[in-house]
């Protein structure tokens, strides 16, 4: 039923408030509705937050959203602690604004003077009634009703009496909420800050610490020992998250030789997401990696060094998997007898056979919520869910409330790469990260709509991670667009989101294709392992390791950069040059963290133009300059609402600037 002072459309709400929206510890966000009424009188509103423990946080007043003609009120939240919280608003008839604005009018023109003054006086004996009668405030206020009601003074004088800046703030702190009305609570969750900010590093154990012996010229498997040393460099380029993809035994039925091919030798090692034989299943760990010791060591030495490992939850199994002789009822039976294996045609996946999540539902949840305890038994807080999208809805639903109820610090990130409609509602059942369409937005236009969908249009159910690439994601753009491609991504990803990752190969510019037309890298890392100097290429300045520790850096150093709703972007007059901002929400001073980035998204060629700055989305006024200092060159200029800027990619692709008020 509406209220007396009617509340619409409010966002963040999730399908009519059956789920929570998303929120994080610490980040700031809107709550916002219409908030109107009938007639002329003034109303006022506010946002009560409802922590975990149930008791209601301070009020929050809610302004009217300037620029918009339909009567949207907004505020800025923050949720400071873990856990279920929920939200109510609340509006009512103000009369002390609605006052303010007659007398204002009334007065001057010599209308109902007395009676104004009157009404006015009243209404402060009323706010005087609620305030202790010994307090400043009751005399601030009851000093100021005496001024009203004194016929000696000008109206000029007396009216100025409520213009009195003390008095103006013990009514904003004290108002009068007539027709009180309320409209919720609406549901959301606070999650640990790591299910929104985050830099992610993607590697394969197996491929970190190999080498090829001498005497028998084969390739000798990375273990979690050695792997354990690769950890200090991926550190050191200012990394929170090494995703581990699968670390289990892999099949040897239908195993896959080099660049997917059908044909391996007695001595390949096949693709870690076909999971299982007769070494283990899902609650194994490869041989050729170690032991549950070894791994919990690689656990404590990534947390000593302020990383996190995030590992790759894969449900699928190898013709070869223990369950497919335990319980051949979770896989599909064909017309002819044999277990379907995976396709995505005209892709094969003949060393995978799809879990079908109909065949014994209860069988299939009971084991899979057992793995996933094991592996946070040894230490894993975060899961990357391979393609989440192929199983139901319904299970992860289950599965991930589950875990939060009794794990709330456990995040999952949805590796789903699929229809819009699925990577919401997984996001919506409780999903805490999800990939991007990012690796193929590179135009101008296109990244701008997209980079607006996902801060504005989705954040309250999609939390988005931009990887600049993946092991199955080599996107034509850095084949061909040579290392200024590399760091122009990087730098997209980096700003855009408080979420990223890189894929291993990345800071070395690896770029070649199996063929043309195909994502897939040659001798990809997949179906064999690969053995790279990071030390060498790094000393000899054939790495990007430099910049990208340098961006993490700049991240790590602006609040801005580590929100997610709070991108706008901005104009040029170039096709190729993408501008936005980002801007502390938390912060209302005029000192508040501002990051402005403009990206030339052509890697192939100079390009200069005019950037066109919306000064009012920063918080400014048209007419104001200000310094900007750019992060990565050192140089600071001195912009305005026009600016023209020159960008070379193959000496510097962007501008990431840090914006200094002038007044």
């Amino acid at each position: 039923m509406v209220g007396r002072i009617p509340v619409m459309d409010v966002a963040p709400v999730v399908e009519l408030g059956r789920y929570p929206a998303k929120a994080a510890v610490g980040e700031p966000f809107t709550v916002s509705a219409l908030v109107f009424r009938e007639g002329h009188d003034q109303l006022d509103a506010d946002v009560v937050l409802t922590g975990p423990d149930g008791k209601d946080r301070a009020p929050v007043r809610m302004q009217r959203v300037e620029g918009d003609d339909v009567d949207r009120w907004a505020a800025t939240v923050v949720c400071d602690e873990v856990g279920p919280w929920s939200f109510t608003i609340r509006a009512w008839s103000d009369p002390l604004a609605t006052w303010d604005h007659d007398a204002g009018i009334k007065v001057p023109a010599g209308i109902d003077v007395e009676l104004m003054f009157t009404e006015g006086a009243l209404l402060l004996d009323r706010v005087a009634d609620s305030l202790p009668k010994r307090g400043r405030d009751r005399r601030t206020v009851t000093d100021a009703a005496k001024a009203l009601r004194d016929t000696t003074r000008p109206p000029g004088a007396r009216l100025s009496a409520w213009a009195d800046p003390a008095l103006t703030a013990v009514l904003h702190a004290h108002p009068l909420r007539d027709l009180l009305s309320t409209e919720g609570p609406y549901p959301l969750f606070a999650d640990r800050s790591r299910a929104l900010v985050g830099s992610w590093y993607e590697f394969f154990p197996r491929s970190e610490g190999a080498y090829v012996d001498p005497t028998t010229g084969k390739t000798v498997s990375g273990t979690f020992r050695t792997a354990a040393e690769r950890l200090h460099g991926v550190a050191a380029m200012g990394f929170d998250v090494v995703y581990l993809p699968p670390i289990h035994p892999i099949g040897k039925v239908n195993r896959k030789g080099p660049n997917n091919t059908l044909t391996p030798g007695p001595d390949d090692v096949g693709s870690p997401w076909a999971i299982g034989s007769d070494e283990g299943g899902h609650d194994a760990i490869h041989p050729d990696l170690g032991t549950f010791d070894d791994f919990d060591a690689f656990v404590a030495r990534a947390g000593d060094l302020g990383l996190e490992i995030a590992l790759d939850l894969a449900l699928q199994a190898a013709p070869d998997h223990p369950w497919v002789k335990s319980n051949p009822e979770w896989f599909t039976t064909r017309a002819d007898g044999s277990i379907a294996y995976a396709e995505n045609p005209p892709k094969k996946y003949q060393d995978i056979y799809p879990i079908n999540f109909d065949n014994d539902p209860e069988g299939i949840y009971a084991e899979v919520l057992r793995v996933v305890r094991l592996w946070m038994d040894h230490g894993v807080r975060i899961f990357r869910v391979d393609n989440p999208h192929t199983k139901p809805v319904a299970f992860w639903e289950r599965l991930l409330a589950e875990i939060r109820g009794t794990d709330p610090d456990v995040v999952f990130l949805s590796e789903a790469f699929t229809k819009p409609p699925m990577m919401r509602a997984l996001g919506t059942v409780g999903f805490h990260q999800s990939y991007t369409y990012f690796t193929w937005r590179t135009g101008k236009q296109e990244l701008g709509d997209y980079l607006t969908e996902l801060s504005q249009e989705t954040a309250h159910v999609l939390r988005p991670n931009l990887f600049v690439n993946t092991p199955d994601i080599l996107h034509a753009s850095l084949q061909y667009g040579g290392p200024a491609a590399f760091k122009l991504r990087a730098v997209l990803a980096a700003t855009a989101s408080p979420s990223w990752g890189v894929y291993a190969g990345y800071e070395l510019f690896e770029h070649v294709a199996v063929r043309p037309g195909s994502e897939e890298y040659l001798d990809s890392e997949k179906y064999q392992i690969r053995i790279r100097d990071w030390e060498s290429a790094e000393a000899e300045g054939r790495s990007l390791a430099p910049y990208l520790r340098r961006l993490n850096e700049i991240r790590r150093a602006h609040p801005a950069l580590q929100q997610l709703r709070n991108l706008h972007v901005h104009g040029s007059d170039d096709d190729a040059i993408l501008v936005f901002s980002k801007t502390d929400l938390g912060d209302t001073s005029d000192e508040r963290d501002t990051v402005i980035v403009v990206v030339n998204v052509d890697p192939h060629a100079t390009r200069e133009t005019t950037v066109h700055l919306d000064l009012p989305a920063l918080g400014m006024e048209w007419d104001e300059g200000f310094a900007v200092h750019d992060e990565l060159s050192g140089q600071t200029w001195h912009w305005s609402a026009h600016n023209y800027v020159r960008l070379d990619p193959h000496h510097e692709p962007a501008h990431v600037l840090t914006v200094r008020r002038t007044r």
